[in-house]
């Protein structure tokens, strides 16, 4: 069986390429906190790299961004090649087959502990996450567009 799951924080931005048959492939890594301490009491962080392919290629570009915590489901791959000094060269990666994005990177206000972002949000009326973000609004459908 080869089966990985984690969640963890990107530490940059992802990085959408696409293959010569024009198929998406988008690289990023995530920070996977250790779940005890070192014997110094210090936390030990491990950074993965993972691959998506095809749409969630599309979707990890479009959605995840630097800080942003995210939960991936894939399996694990080894593969290797020659690098420019001729050197065989070995990656280990998980391949993403599920990945869910959760909260955003924490920017936390020190003196009230309220995440900025949030505040920016509401006091703009409208957080750019929350597709019911307009504040009560009436929404403008006809009952042609309904599918019941």
């Amino acid at each position: 069986m080869n089966k990985v799951i984690l969640i963890g924080n990107l530490t940059k931005d992802p990085d959408l390429r696409y293959t010569p048959n024009g198929v998406a492939v988008c690289t990023f890594t995530v920070a996977v906190n250790r779940p005890r301490r070192n014997q110094q009491g210090e936390q030990e962080t491990d950074f993965i790299n993972i691959v998506a392919w095809q749409k969630l290629a599309d979707n990890c570009a479009s959605y995840l961004r630097k800080g942003r915590q995210a939960a991936i489901e894939g399996r694990m791959q080894t593969r290797s090649y020659d690098n420019k000094e001729g050197k065989r060269v070995y990656v280990t990666e998980v391949v993403a087959e599920n990945v869910e994005f959760l909260r955003g990177p924490q920017k936390r206000d020190d003196k009230s502990g309220y995440d900025q972002d949030q505040q920016q949000h509401s006091s703009q009326g409208s957080n750019p996450f929350d597709p019911f973000g307009d504040q009560g609004k009436p929404i403008n459908i006809s009952d042609d567009d309904l599918p019941f």
